[in-house]
């Protein structure tokens, strides 16, 4: 499938009915995955798509920071991203931050999504009604970036239960600067609170779940 669109959905039980309707619109050489990371990297390294459309919620809240990783590695393909159900409307604007050239929600209502996915077939832009409305009526998020060393070594120790004096203690740095990579974790990461952040490190594979571990105030890495 040369120049043609792969679409990036976990609903792989309704794949085959996706694909059809998508060829009725109009869309060509369509391939449809649901695989991720690198299995997706091998996947586009291979079929070479014009286009790209992903679910808004294949990566849940980190698929704005997913898709950034994506626009870099190939800012040549023109990304897309689709709702099929309410997806919060910072993520969305995150999406188009993050180099994503067209959103559709069917929230938006049928003649609003197909119109959508018909600009989207062609190359053009084409942003949600109230996306479009909430990113003229205010500054765009930050793009996302991907995350540093020193970033991911302070997201396992949060996730192994450490709080921002202990994780100042084991990396020898402020707890002021503790605070600034969190921040800048929410940031990249589009996410609220910690709980997010450690649901987001398990879902991205920051850190596995049989590395987690919990010393009961004992905090001293092993």
């Amino acid at each position: 499938m040369i120049k043609g669109t792969l679409f990036v959905s976990r609903d792989v039980n309704n794949h085959s009915h996706y694909k059809m309707r998508a060829e009725e619109i109009g869309f060509r050489n369509v391939t449809f995955t649901g695989a991720d990371k690198d299995g997706l990297n091998m996947i586009i390294n291979d079929l070479k798509p014009r286009l790209v459309v992903m679910g808004s919620s294949f990566y849940d809240c980190a698929t704005p920071y997913m898709m950034s990783i994506l626009h870099r590695q190939y800012p040549k393909i023109i990304l897309a991203s689709v709702s099929l159900e309410r997806y919060p409307a910072h993520l969305a604007m995150g999406l188009i931050a993050n180099g994503v050239n067209s959103y559709v929600n069917f929230a938006d209502g049928v003649e609003q999504f197909y119109a959508g996915l018909h600009f989207i077939k062609e190359g053009r832009a084409f942003i949600a009604a109230n996306i479009d409305e909430k990113i003229r009526n205010s500054e765009l998020p930050r793009p996302s970036h991907e995350l540093t060393e020193r970033q991911i070594e302070v997201l396992r120790l949060i996730c192994n239960g450490f709080t921002a004096f202990e994780i100042a203690d084991v990396l020898h740095i402020s707890v002021r600067t503790i605070k600034f990579h969190k921040t800048e974790l929410y940031n990249n990461l589009k996410i609220r609170n910690e709980n997010e952040l450690i649901r987001v490190a398990l879902y991205l594979g920051f850190i596995k779940v049989d590395e987690l571990n919990f010393y009961g105030g004992n905090y001293c890495l092993r």
